[in-house]
């Protein structure tokens, strides 16, 4: 069973960036679709982005219009996710996930997912 565990998180202010990561403990990490949710208090869990296990087709959440980058690298097991032009309603706490199923993951449907990390808090002032 896969180990995913996130990092980066933290306080920035607004229109700052962050770059989370994500390191899987699996090494069939790279048969694995990978996604980024979020989770802000009193609030559904939210697709943020998806990426396939090549990396060669990737999906965003709505709201992400352009300020996010998803991005993996096989060979170290880690996802990332770099952040940038941040808001103060980007504040949430940040999974990872991963799942064997290529075309679930892509849907951005998080029942699709296996296997989640423990989430990394982001806060963004103003």
């Amino acid at each position: 069973q896969a180990q995913l565990v996130e990092s980066g998180g933290g306080l920035v202010q607004a229109g700052g960036s962050l770059r989370l990561s994500c390191a899987a403990s699996e090494r069939a990490f790279s048969s694995y679709a990978m996604g980024w949710f979020r989770q802000a208090p009193g609030k559904e869990r939210e697709f943020v982005a998806a990426i396939s296990r090549t990396g060669a087709v990737i999906n965003y959440g709505d709201f992400v219009k352009g300020r996010f980058t998803i991005s993996r690298d096989n060979a170290n097991n880690t996802m990332y996710l770099q952040m940038n032009s941040l808001k103060p309603e980007d504040t949430a706490v940040y999974y990872c996930a991963g799942t064997p199923n290529h075309l679930g993951a892509l849907s951005g449907t998080s029942r699709y997912y296996d296997y989640w990390g423990q989430g990394t808090q982001v806060t963004v002032s103003s």
